[in-house]
């Protein structure tokens, strides 16, 4: 909105008796964040931007990586039979991940280059979600990972993070 916009919204709103100019400069100053966690992981597998992306958001492909990953823990196991990974690789399509610990949708699917999605954990509050973006990107004879995961509970986010490390790259 530009500074002439902005004068004639509240010279409408002073109009009406509702509002007047120091209330709104205020308000639009207490409304923006400055602390909410973010993450941001730069990393490099061997493997193609077409292979990554398939094994980001084709169930059976995502549960081959997933069990290999928690072949020594029995209950992570036990989960992934009680409740296997389930993916709708199409915009808009919902999956979940980690024996159902993780659910989200798929927001914007684009073919070997970007997957973005809302994201959350059982454990965080109903309705709560967060944005995850994977931006894949050649890099010699592999894959570099560009990945960014905001709008998660702040008390999450060291958690989150070793978890992208210990169960993605």
């Amino acid at each position: 909105m530009k500074r002439s916009e902005f004068a004639f919204g509240t010279t409408v709103l002073a109009t009406l008796g509702l509002s007047g100019r120091a209330e709104a400069a205020g308000a639009a100053t207490s409304e923006i964040s400055h602390s909410n966690a973010a993450i941001h992981q730069e990393v490099h597998l061997a493997a193609s931007p077409a292979r990554v992306y398939l094994a980001l958001i084709v169930s059976a492909q995502f549960d081959r990586v997933v069990r290999a990953s928690f072949s020594t823990d029995p209950n992570m196991m036990k989960a992934l039979r009680t409740a296997p990974t389930e993916i709708d690789a199409r915009p808009g399509g919902a999956f979940t991940l980690f024996g159902g610990y993780i659910t989200g949708r798929n927001l914007e699917l684009v073919p070997n280059v970007r997957i973005v999605q809302t994201w959350r954990a059982a454990s965080w509050q109903p309705g709560k979600y967060s944005i995850v973006e994977f931006v894949l990107a050649p890099d010699g004879s592999g894959t570099r990972i560009i990945f960014d995961h905001v709008g998660f509970p702040n008390a999450a986010a060291q958690s989150l993070a070793d978890g992208w490390h210990a169960h993605y790259w």
